[in-house]
């Protein structure tokens, strides 16, 4: 039978049992939509973790171990020694040395703040980062001036998150830009504590000049050069020479396992806690996800069942006409194919409204989210991630759902004796 011969006929047997296929079509969209739904909200939600906990797969966090022999007689040492021969480790591309700001500091800020009077006094967390680390997302010469000019100083995107969408609407400040901030000025009183209520000998006090964000930068506290830090722990008497962390970038994510084995060879330690917050959520997210996506597999498992008993009645009621279509010269095959044609067909229309179901949904969640949830950091747009893949994956697993419907009943019809069923019909 020719292709077009066969598409006309498979087109007004389903117009014919539009009612029936229709139901058998809504059974399958149930299934792909929500199939669709939980694999573009998984992604979507992975997304928006890797955006709170940016972790990379090329980098590896060293520090010195908390407990060990070697750390308590002082032999294991973040110098610039020990540096230098994690950056001669097989696989190591480049190393970032971070010393910590080892002396309290505070800033106290009265005046106006873009518009807005307010009086303000904070602890401030300072770390030394190389200027390699950040790259160009300095918009100021990100270097030691010395100890009489502005010391510039790198935030971490993310605070700025933070500040606009839990800090300012608390306190009825202003929400700010980088742009807006990046030159701001502000003071700093070195060898003073808020927190412990004592001042050092010798404690003075400086600005810092806000000289960019950039997701390079440690979330917790202000990022300032390192040779800065290293001058105002000399200054007080504190450790310059020590490195509280380096920062190993891999050549190849493939690398990372070598890397961390020779790094614990050498008697130092890893520090993973944001990678395993980051792994834990991950897979949290998706095991829910792979449970969902199982869910509506078995939905669209009985979809399927309800095609194989939609087909079975109408081959039933049509075996006088499948018996006519024998006697003038239609095949086995060319019974079968047009059966399955008919499955495929409701397939392919169960598919494509299962997807827009999918993404009908997914808009309506996001309006939902936008206009009931308050503003809490990171907060996407939107919760989820749809592809083309999604899209092709959905119809294609509606297709496959109804033929495998479909396949016993269009065995059934091919195997029909055609004077069998003329005679019965």
């Amino acid at each position: 039978m020719k292709p077009a011969r066969l598409w006309r006929l498979a087109n007004a047997n389903l117009s014919r049992e539009l009612g029936a296929l229709a139901v058998s079509a809504g059974g399958v969209a149930l299934g792909i939509g929500c199939l669709v739904f939980f694999l573009a909200l998984g992604r979507g939600v992975q997304r928006v973790v890797r955006d709170v906990f940016p972790v990379s797969a090329r980098e590896l966090e060293v520090v010195v171990p908390q407990v060990g022999v070697g750390s308590l007689f002082g032999e294991v040492r973040l110098d610039d020694a020990t540096v230098a021969r994690l950056r001669q480790v097989p696989g190591v591309a480049e190393a970032f040395p971070r010393l910590a700001l080892r002396v309290p500091a505070v800033t106290r800020y009265n005046g106006l703040f873009f518009g807005r009077e307010i009086r303000m006094g904070l602890e401030v967390v300072g770390v030394g980062i190389s200027p390699d680390l950040i790259g160009g997302d300095a918009r100021f010469p990100f270097v030691d001036a010395g100890e009489d000019k502005p010391i510039p100083v790198v935030v971490n995107r993310r605070l700025l998150e933070i500040y606009n969408k839990v800090f300012a609407p608390q306190r009825g400040l202003p929400t700010l830009t980088d742009s807006m901030l990046v030159g701001f000025q502000f003071p700093i009183e070195l060898g003073r504590s808020y927190v412990a209520g004592k001042t050092l000998p010798g404690s003075y006090e400086a600005s810092l000049r806000l000289a960019g964000f950039s997701d390079r930068a440690p979330l917790a506290g202000l990022s300032m050069p390192i040779e800065t830090v290293r001058r105002i722990n000399a200054r007080f008497g504190q450790d310059s020479v020590g490195y509280s962390s380096v920062l190993l970038r891999a050549q190849r994510s493939e690398q990372v396992g070598e890397i961390a084995s020779a790094v614990k060879r050498m008697g130092l330690d890893l520090d993973e806690s944001e990678r395993n917050r980051a792994l834990q959520i991950g897979a949290a997210v998706e095991l829910v996800t792979l449970a969902l996506s199982l869910l509506a597999a078995l939905i669209t498992a009985l979809a399927a069942v309800n095609i194989a008993q939609a087909f079975h009645a109408e081959v039933r009621e049509r075996t006088r006409e499948i018996g006519v279509m024998r006697a003038v010269g239609a095949t086995r095959g060319d019974v079968a194919t047009l059966i399955l044609a008919e499955a495929a067909v409701t397939g392919i229309c169960g598919g494509a409204l299962g997807v827009a179901l999918a993404r009908l949904g997914g808009l309506l969640i996001d309006r939902v989210a936008r206009n009931g949830l308050p503003q809490f950091p990171f907060k996407p747009d939107t919760f989820f991630d749809f592809r083309p893949s999604h899209v092709i994956l959905g119809v294609v697993i509606a297709v496959a759902a109804s033929l495998a419907g479909a396949f016993f009943p269009a065995r059934a019809a091919a195997a029909l004796d055609p004077a069998r069923a003329l005679s019965e019909g």
